[in-house]
């Protein structure tokens, strides 16, 4: 029987909530369709289901929070019109009121035989503290005492007989301000460092750089957008997905999971790219199948994958299928990124910005745009030369965007 879980966002994530259904039983749910909400420490996304079917029963209210994997949702075959009501969980019973503590009443008294009811005992009285004008001192020990509002009483005197003098009163020493607590991380932060510490702890990792240059690819995609309109133009870092999803088809190794001790490549390019959140913290979801777009449909990709996780509307699946990362710094000035692979993935790409260097061409040297790749991978499953060449790869098929 198809079944709608809880997904997991990666191997720190251990639960999540359901924020709503967006179902109800009855409902014909087709694969990809959104049925509900769900919200963890990395993300809100859209909930999907991978199956086909008639929704049967569901099993976990708005608002629960439950670990990954737990069945939310039942499927079956056939058609709506025999579903019946809503199955969900009966609701606990509220927690009875605590009872009220009986009056405190006084037990009665028993009247002597033969005589009248005995007065109720008179309440014990406080002893008042002796004031502090029995206190021995000195006229200007009380005077300084009262400028700075301490009792003559708590002081120990050394005068003549114990008396308090002036060499007994002291302002009281200053407490120092307690520093401010350092603040906390996000709950997103912290799950980011939890995901990445387990990488860099379980992986090994082996880094590799290579500098590209992109004076041929910066031409061409200027001639192409020459006469488009802003929102039609390519984005150079639709140009590098496209390079990345194709050199992975020949290095396969690269590509896909490490679990239960072995690598499990993917027949499908799925690639995720890291996006900064305007509240903190990064996310990276997948463009789907990202070897069979353009680079224009890699363009509209991207810019929707933006907007749609910095206003939380992705899809489970993009944040789920991810088999390869894309990291860029873009714009931010650093000309290298030396990025941790994301698990279970194998492998990670940094690009940093593009920067002016000196470039040898021929037995001339003249400025060209570049940029350094720097690739990350698990020595598990892969090793320095293929690595090596992936990076070379890459950069060849920058050389000729226009076959991209």
């Amino acid at each position: 029987m198809p079944e709608i879980k809880m997904p997991s966002l990666g191997a720190d994530m251990d639960a999540g909530t359901l924020v709503e259904w967006r179902i109800a039983v009855g409902d014909h749910v087709a694969r990809g369709g959104v049925v509900g909400l769900v919200e963890t420490q990395k993300a809100t996304m859209e909930l999907e289901s991978f199956a086909d079917g008639i929704v049967e029963a569901l099993l976990v209210e708005p608002g629960a929070k439950v670990p990954v994997g737990t069945v939310l949702a039942r499927l079956r075959d056939g058609d709506a019109t025999s579903a019946g009501p809503v199955q969900l969980p009966p609701a606990a019973p509220a927690p009875a009121p605590p009872l009220a503590p009986p009056p405190l009443v006084p037990p009665p008294v028993a009247a002597p035989t033969g005589g009248a009811a005995p007065l109720p005992a008179a309440a014990p009285t406080e002893v008042a503290a002796p004031p502090s004008a029995r206190v021995r001192g000195s006229p200007a020990a009380r005077q300084r005492a009262r400028e700075l509002g301490i009792e003559l009483a708590s002081l120990h005197g050394t005068g003549p007989h114990g008396a308090i003098v002036l060499r007994d009163v002291h302002a009281p020493p200053v407490a120092p301000k307690p520093r401010p607590a350092p603040s906390l991380a996000s709950p997103m932060r912290a799950a980011i460092a939890a995901a990445m510490s387990r990488s860099k702890r379980e992986i090994p990792h082996f880094y590799l750089s290579h500098t590209i240059s992109l004076k041929r690819a910066l031409a061409w995609l200027a001639e192409v957008n020459h006469d488009r309109t802003i929102q039609t133009r390519i984005l150079p870092g639709a140009v590098l997905l496209r390079a990345v999803a194709v050199a992975l088809w020949e290095y396969p190794e690269l590509n896909g999971f490490y679990v239960d001790d072995a690598f499990q490549p993917s027949e499908e390019v799925h690639l995720a790219s890291a996006i900064s959140l305007r509240t903190g913290g990064l996310i990276a979801p997948a463009i789907l199948d990202a070897d069979t777009r353009t680079i224009d449909e890699l363009t509209q990709d991207l810019q929707d994958l933006v907007v749609r996780a910095r206003s939380g509307h992705l899809k489970s699946s993009e944040l789920t299928s991810a088999t390869f990362t894309v990291t860029s710094l873009g714009d931010r000035g650093c000309e290298a990124v030396f990025p941790v692979i994301n698990p279970p993935q194998v492998a990670i790409v940094g690009f940093g910005s593009i920067s002016e260097r000196p470039w040898v061409e021929g037995s001339t040297v003249v400025p060209h745009p570049t940029v350094v790749a720097v690739l990350a991978a698990d020595h598990r499953v892969s090793d320095g030369h293929r690595g090596g060449l992936f990076l070379s790869t890459l950069d060849r098929l920058l050389q000729d965007p226009a076959k991209l």
